[in-house]
């Protein structure tokens, strides 16, 4: 994939924090930075940037998700203090999008009522997450993107539990955020949309 001068800036800044930290010498960053000035895909942009480390709190940090994802970098979309672990809706609705982050675990549940939980623009307290979705005599909508690895295995009781892949796109590369998607339709629905990462249905609202 071809690269953007935007890329390039991103791991220049990469480089100059591995110099601050002592990682690098003055010559190997003038040496790289040469490289990275010349380079024209990510390919060229890997060796650059292969020995320095990549967990949240790091270098990669500085880079944007496709870039860092580009580059074969641990996704630095892992980390953050954890949101709501709970999202009902009895005979009414709950709404959990926008920038938020999900926790390891996330139970949502909707009866005689709606739910909806958009990953969108969310963040992930861990790499693997699972959300617990239980929808009885209601419905629950469920968005991730499509940079992300979705394992659906709930049941569906006289009512449906299905994905739904909007985006045509193939799976996420291993270093992205896992979230399995399990629990039951009774009655009422559960559906899972896997969306493009960059498409917004609405406005987000934290709720």
């Amino acid at each position: 994939m071809r690269i953007s001068d935007a890329d390039r800036e991103q791991v220049a800044q990469v480089l100059h924090q591995a110099l601050s930290e002592g990682r690098i010498t003055i010559n190997e960053l003038e040496e790289r930075l040469s490289t990275v000035y010349a380079a024209k895909t990510f390919g060229d942009l890997k060796p650059v940037t292969a020995d320095l480390p990549g967990a949240a709190g790091t270098p990669s940090t500085a880079l944007q998700p496709a870039t860092s994802r580009a580059l074969g970098l641990p996704d630095n979309r892992v980390g953050g203090h954890p949101g709501s672990n709970l999202s009902i809706g009895i005979m009414s609705g709950a709404v959990r999008n926008g920038s938020w982050v999900l926790p390891r675990q996330h139970t949502s549940v909707a009866f005689w009522g709606g739910a909806q939980v958009d990953l969108r623009s969310a963040r992930f307290a861990e790499k693997q997450s699972t959300i617990t979705a239980v929808a009885i005599m209601g419905g629950i909508e469920i968005t991730v993107p499509d940079d992300i690895n979705v394992e659906v295995t709930g049941i569906g009781l006289m009512g449906g539990f299905l994905l739904e892949d909007k985006s045509g796109a193939p799976p996420a590369p291993p270093t992205a955020p896992t979230v399995t998607i399990n629990g039951l339709g009774f009655w009422g629905g559960v559906v899972v949309y896997r969306k493009p990462a960059g498409s917004r249905d609405a406005p987000q609202i934290e709720s």
